[in-house]
C-alpha cells in the first residue's frame, strides 16, 4: 500500500474538515465521500482522497440546518 492511501478513520476525517465525525460517517452514507468497510465494519477513508478533497474540492462542507439533514449546495 502506498504512502498516500494510508487508511483514515471517521474520527481522523473529521479532525481534517473540523467536522464531527458523524458528519463524515453522514458523508459515506450519502456518497459525498468514498469509504472501504474493515472485516469488522467499521468505516475507512483513503488519505490520497481525503487529502484531494481537502486541497480541491470544498463541496463537503456540512450545509445542514441543524436536523442533522444535509441540503445540497447551488453548484
Amino acid at each position: 500500500m502506498e504512502t498516500g492511501d494510508r487508511l483514515l478513520t471517521p474520527g481522523e476525517v473529521a479532525a481534517l474538515f473540523r467536522v464531527d465525525p458523524k458528519t463524515v460517517t453522514r458523508w459515506a452514507a450519502a456518497g459525498r465521500i468514498s469509504s472501504i468497510r474493515t472485516p469488522g465494519g467499521h468505516r475507512r477513508f483513503r488519505e490520497s482522497e481525503v487529502r484531494a478533497l481537502l486541497e480541491g474540492d470544498e463541496a463537503l462542507d456540512d450545509t445542514s440546518n441543524g436536523n442533522g439533514r444535509v441540503h445540497p449546495t447551488n453548484e
